[in-house]
């Protein structure tokens, strides 16, 4: 029930924002982004990797060194538009395609790159019990406890994706959904 519930919202959703969706890619384009979309490996669903689509938000060469940076809210790294993007969740609307492919849902716990797993796996090996949900575009850990700029809120967050693990259920998406639309419609920050 749950797949078929994301992929009629996910072919929804690209209908209702195919014009924000398309003056978003023109923006980055029209700002000199060659590379609109962003693509970076995440581990899903069953632990199996995958590319995670976003726009570009920063800068082609954030990582230039290959060590692996969390986001802050101040990034040095974002570009004018990627600021606009983050701050309003709008660099997500690609992961629409994550959806429709099977690799995501709307709501899940966020996916992470490996090399903070390993971190994570380091403090709490009970972090593998996530690999039984596809990631999730919204989560109830990035509504309350935000973006997660340090290992510290990452298990912050586990705590929050393992709860919601095991409440999960199609009402309690659909509240999650909306709570987040709210949020993002009304400017919270998170």
């Amino acid at each position: 029930m749950k797949r078929i519930f994301d992929i009629v919202l996910a072919i929804l959703s690209i209908i209702i924002f195919a014009i924000p969706i398309l003056i978003i890619f023109l923006s980055i384009r029209l700002g000199g982004g060659d590379e609109v979309i962003y693509r970076q490996e995440r581990i899903g669903y069953h632990g199996k990797p995958f590319m995670l689509f976003k726009f570009r938000s920063m800068m082609t060469n954030a990582e230039m060194d290959g060590q692996p940076m969390l986001y802050t809210n101040d990034d040095p790294r974002l570009t004018r538009i990627g600021r606009f993007l983050r701050a309003h969740h709008l660099d997500e609307f690609p992961q629409l395609w994550n959806i429709l492919r099977g690799e995501m849902s709307f709501v899940g716990p966020r996916p992470e790159r490996k090399y903070y797993i390993d971190q994570i796996l380091q403090r709490r090996p009970d972090y593998v019990r996530l690999y039984a949900l596809r990631p999730g575009i919204f989560s109830p850990a990035t509504l309350y406890n935000g973006y997660t700029d340090t290992i510290d809120k990452m298990i912050t967050r586990l705590d929050m994706d393992l709860a919601y693990l095991e409440e999960q259920s199609l009402w309690l998406d659909i509240k999650i959904i909306g709570l987040t639309a709210t949020a993002i419609i009304t400017g919270k920050k998170f």
